[in-house]
């Protein structure tokens, strides 16, 4: 029963990740600032990578000292979505890089 449980869990994250991701292109699309506004959103990305990775180093710490109430599965999910929200940012930021020498090899 706790692995239904684990799995709608598990379901839920990765909808409200999927909402989040679909949300940003509507963020880029309306800029009310300019170019203040991708780097604001590049810093909050930033941000929650870092604050993904706190998390799961908190909950695993949790875990190994013996805390009660902090699951296997728990700690193992949190390590694979902060894994994976670091290599999403890395790949942006391989993009971006990739970009920019596109950019800069344009003839003027």
């Amino acid at each position: 029963m706790s692995q239904g449980v684990e799995f709608n869990r598990l379901m839920l994250d990765m909808r409200a990740m999927q909402a989040d991701a679909m949300s940003m292109p509507k963020a880029v699309a309306a800029p009310e600032m300019g170019s203040s506004n991708f780097a604001d959103m590049l810093g909050q990305a930033i941000n929650k990578v870092q604050d993904t990775q706190q998390a799961s180093s908190q909950l695993a710490n949790a875990f190994e000292i013996g805390k009660s109430g902090i699951d296997l599965t728990d700690v193992m999910v949190a390590s694979q979505k902060a894994t994976v929200s670091f290599q999403a940012l890395t790949q942006v930021r391989n993009k971006l890089v990739q970009a920019y020498q596109d950019i800069m090899q344009m003839p003027v």
